[in-house]
């Protein structure tokens, strides 16, 4: 009998105890560049989540979207473009606001154009990411607005 009682205090114990356990399961991955080329997010948690640009009520306008990048290329410089004019739409074209696209200061257009110097290039450096919305000539109108920023880099040789 004592074993029996026993076998049942386990069973009870160990029902107990997995009704209380909690799993969880991630996923984890890593790039490693090529030490000769890179334009990679210092941050990289966020490059392939949708970005808020937030609004602040009281001025009527966003706060451009700011982040930094590593980059480097080990012969030279480094050119970027974006692949279209990127915008915020709402579905509706007339409401469209434009983004303007700087990378390491200098605007990005659907031409490319050096943003890193040959000298920076090779020795490597942190530069800077910032999307900007422009106001439209009749204002911004109220509604949920989506979009997004294709950028190309390229090495560029010596």
């Amino acid at each position: 009998m004592n074993y029996r009682w026993a076998l049942v205090l386990l069973i009870s114990v160990s029902g107990a105890v997995q009704a209380i356990t909690e799993r969880e399961t991630f996923e984890v991955s890593v790039s490693i560049p090529t030490a000769e080329f890179y334009v990679i997010p210092s941050e990289p948690d966020w490059i392939h989540q949708e970005q808020v640009m937030p609004w602040n009520p009281v001025s009527g306008r966003f706060s451009p979207l700011r982040k930094n990048f590593d980059v480097k290329n080990v012969n030279g410089a480094i050119s970027a473009r974006i692949s279209a004019e990127p915008y915020l739409s709402n579905g509706y074209v007339s409401d469209n606001i434009p983004l303007v696209v700087t990378f390491n200061r200098k605007r990005l257009s659907v031409v490319a154009d050096e943003v890193v110097s040959e000298l920076d290039g090779r020795l490597g450096r942190r530069v800077g990411l910032e999307v900007a919305a422009v106001e439209p000539p009749d204002g911004y109108k109220p509604g949920s607005y989506y979009g997004s920023v294709h950028m190309i880099f390229e090495a560029l040789a010596p």
